[in-house]
C-alpha cells in the first residue's frame, strides 16, 4: 500500500526579497512564492496532510500583525477572505475529516499557522528537535519567524521523530536540518496502481530549483552556516536519483503552480 493520489495546495503567497530564499541574492530582487501544502491520499486510509499554512489570526488582528508579519521587505497573502486551508480541501472535494495525519515540515509561520485546525483530532508528525526548539524557552525562535502561539497546544497530539521515519505507506519523512533544527522534507512512494514512481518534496530545504540545481544555500537558517545548507540538498539530489523520483522545491513561483496542474490532470482532483 502506498499513495494513490497527490493534491497541491496553494495557502497564500508571501511577497519577499529573493534572498529569503537564495543566500547572497540581491534584495532588490523580489519574489511572490507560494506557500505550499500536500495532500497525499493514501489508499483505504484516508489522506494525509503535509504542512498546514499560515495562522490567519497573526496577519488579520492588527495588534498580532504588528508583532508576528511586521518584519521589512516581507508582505503574507491570503487566498480568500476565510481560512486557507478549509477553503483549499474544500475546493479540492475533501472533508478535513478525512485527513487522518498531519506532518509538519518545520514550524515556520507559514508551515504551521494552520495546526490549530488539528488539535485534539488527528496525529502531527514532527522531527523531535525541531518542537524542542519551538518551545525553548527563549525568544530567538521568535526571531526566526517561529511563533510558539502556532503549536504550543496541549490538545496537539505529537508523532515525534528522531530523523528519518515513515509517517505513513508510501511516505517517509527524511531528516534536513540546517533552515530549522529540525527540518524535515518528504519522499512520496506512488502505488503501482495509479503507474508508480514518486517525488521527494524538499519544502524549505530547497525553496527554489536554483537551489537544487545550482547547490546554492538557502537564505534561511539556524545554528549552520549557509554553507552547511547544502548538504541537505545534496543528500536530497542523491536519494531523488537512487528512485528516479523527482525532486520538487518548496517555493518555487513557478514549479508549484505548474506541478498543482499536473497533479489535477493525473489523479482527476
Amino acid at each position: 500500500m502506498a499513495v494513490t493520489a497527490i493534491v497541491p495546495l496553494t495557502l497564500g503567497w508571501e511577497e519577499l526579497p529573493k534572498s529569503v530564499s537564495v543566500y547572497g541574492a540581491p534584495d532588490s530582487v523580489r519574489l511572490r512564492e507560494p506557500v505550499p501544502g500536500l495532500l497525499l491520499q493514501i489508499d483505504g486510509d484516508g489522506w494525509v496532510l503535509l504542512d498546514t499554512g499560515f495562522n490567519t489570526a497573526l496577519i488579520r488582528d492588527p495588534a498580532l500583525a504588528a508583532r508576528f508579519h511586521g518584519r521589512a521587505g516581507y508582505h503574507a497573502v491570503l487566498p480568500g477572505p476565510g481560512e486557507p486551508l478549509p477553503e483549499a480541501l474544500a475546493e479540492a472535494g475533501i472533508d478535513i475529516d478525512d485527513i487522518h495525519a498531519v506532518a509538519v515540515s518545520h514550524l515556520h509561520l507559514d508551515h504551521a499557522g494552520g495546526l490549530k485546525h488539528f488539535a485534539g483530532r488527528v496525529p502531527v508528525h514532527a522531527q523531535r528537535a525541531e518542537l524542542a526548539y519551538g518551545l525553548s524557552d527563549h525568544p530567538e525562535p521568535e526571531r526566526h519567524a517561529i511563533y510558539r502561539i502556532d503549536f504550543d497546544d496541549p490538545r496537539i497530539e505529537w508523532r515525534l521523530a528522531d530523523g528519518d521515519a515513515e509517517i505513513a505507506p508510501g511516505v517517509t519523512a527524511v531528516l534536513t536540518a540546517g533552515h530549522t533544527p529540525g527540518h524535515q522534507s518528504f519522499i512520496v512512494e506512488l502505488d503501482d496502481s495509479v503507474g508508480g514512481g514518486g517525488f521527494v518534496f524538499a519544502f524549505d530545504a530547497a525553496d527554489l530549483t536554483e537551489n537544487i540545481e545550482h547547490e546554492r544555500a538557502v537564505g534561511g537558517f539556524i545554528g549552520v552556516s549557509a554553507e552547511e545548507t547544502i548538504e541537505p540538498i545534496r543528500r536530497l539530489k542523491s536519494v531523488a536519483a537512487a528512485r528516479g523520483y523527482r525532486l520538487v522545491p518548496g517555493h518555487d513561483p513557478d514549479v508549484w503552480p505548474a506541478l498543482t496542474a499536473e497533479m489535477g490532470k493525473r489523479f482527476g482532483e
